[in-house]
């Protein structure tokens, strides 16, 4: 790890600019994939930073709805200012970190959060903490610099940007892969299939950018439609919600093409978390919200046709296999490097942080593989390597041995889902 790098995960993790107490990794964990949900949330104690709403009382009203972020793990942001807190705002999800070297550049500019201008200024993913600072690490609403924070330094902003462009993979995939599984093999051709599944258009090798056949659009902008679906989660409760309109002030109603090969294990799904299951996710498309949608229509008119996405259940369930495998290999391949990285630092910290990382990375291969009813043999020897990198963790005289073996066992577990 760079010096640079290594400044930044600092900063990422224990840097509080002197504000109400948060991090950036109070709402990107990396035991949690740099996201939050539900589930996650459940776990942490009642002081925890992310509840500052419940235990400040200057910010109590208007900063966070804790009960929207405790049951559907939504964040209130004020991408349109802070001059109406009350009535200008949104609830959103929390996007990962992971990948973003192949995913926020666009000929447009820059594309960062949900909707592709969460950032301030020039818009770029090194102005992002700076909007996030101002956002979330507020000790009151007045928002002062100075009083309520402090603002990153160029320096630090350098170090922050550095380190979140470490994170994940620094390349996109080329598909198709020597998928070996069937289901999943046949989801990779319908992603594929231009007629049919239609995802490699937006989502060119599972990743965020896009081609529609007149080249590369990069990290583009799409009203899908997710607005419009009916019973969104969040809005059957009798919390107030606002239509968010996406992207520039006022919103024009789209939102940014999210990567997809580590969809699986991140979700809830949309800016609005309004879909709980990858399935859920992949059967959205297949909907009236979306094929009514400008991006739906689009597509239709680029269908020889003109039919939009029109997918049977076994086929969703088909994509959705593919996603999950692909997120399992990527998990696969984290877990590895930092099985290996382990055993060079000489630091026994740093050696279990490693180690504690991989086998967050190996559980969530387990449950993403067991989610879909994948490869049983591949989960054996996930979870044999699971329990060897936890003996590792713990062991002072074995924890090589250990490891090593815990390496084994990944590469035995991919070779049961890619040639």
């Amino acid at each position: 790890m760079s010096q640079l790098i290594a400044k930044g995960s600092d900063l990422f993790f224990n840097e509080t600019f002197g504000g109400n107490g948060r991090t950036c990794g109070t709402c990107h964990p990396a035991e949690n994939n740099f996201t939050i949900d539900p589930a996650f949330i459940a776990t942490l104690p009642k002081d925890n930073p992310l509840f500052v709403a419940e235990f400040n009382p200057a910010l109590k009203e208007n900063f966070e709805n804790p009960a929207l972020m405790r049951e559907f793990g939504l964040i209130l942001e004020n991408l349109d200012g802070f001059a109406d807190l009350k009535n200008t705002f949104v609830m959103r999800g929390v996007p990962h970190v992971l990948g973003l070297r192949n995913s926020v550049n666009s000929p447009g500019g820059p594309r960062t959060g949900w909707s592709g201008d969460g950032a301030p200024g020039d818009g770029s993913l090194r102005s992002f903490a700076t909007g996030a600072v101002i956002q979330h690490f507020t000790k009151t609403l007045n928002r002062i610099p100075g009083v309520d924070f402090r603002l990153p330094t160029d320096e630090e902003l350098d170090a922050l940007e550095a380190f979140q462009l470490s994170l994940g993979r620094q390349e996109d995939l080329v598909l198709p892969l020597r998928l070996k599984g069937t289901v999943p093999k046949r989801g990779q051709a319908i992603f594929l299939d231009k007629k049919l599944g239609k995802c490699n258009l937006c989502h060119v090798n599972a990743g965020a950018t896009s081609n529609l056949g007149q080249g590369s659009l990069g990290n583009a902008n799409f009203n899908t439609g997710v607005e419009d679906l009916p019973d969104q989660p969040a809005r059957l409760t009798t919390q107030k919600v606002p239509r968010d309109d996406g992207f520039r002030t006022p919103g024009d109603g789209t939102f940014n093409v999210p990567p997809l090969v580590e969809a699986a294990d991140t979700g809830p799904f949309f800016h609005n978390n309004a879909i709980e299951t990858i399935e859920g996710a992949v059967g959205f498309y297949d909907g009236e919200a979306f094929n009514k949608s400008p991006a739906g229509r689009t597509l239709a008119k680029l269908d020889p046709e003109g039919k939009g996405i029109e997918l049977d259940g076994t086929q969703i369930v088909a994509i959705a296999a593919f996603l999950r495998v692909i997120n399992v290999l990527e998990n696969i391949r984290q877990s590895i490097m930092l099985l290996e990285a382990s055993l060079a630092v000489s630091s026994s910290a740093e050696r279990a942080r490693l180690l504690t990382r991989a086998v967050h990375e190996t559980n969530d291969s387990t449950r993403v593989l067991r989610g879909g009813g994948l490869h049983a043999e591949a989960v054996a020897h996930l979870q044999e390597a699971r329990r060897l990198a936890d003996k590792a963790v713990r062991s002072h005289f074995f924890g090589r041995k250990y490891t090593e073996e815990a390496i084994r066992e990944q590469k035995k577990a991919r070779a049961f889902l890619v040639e």
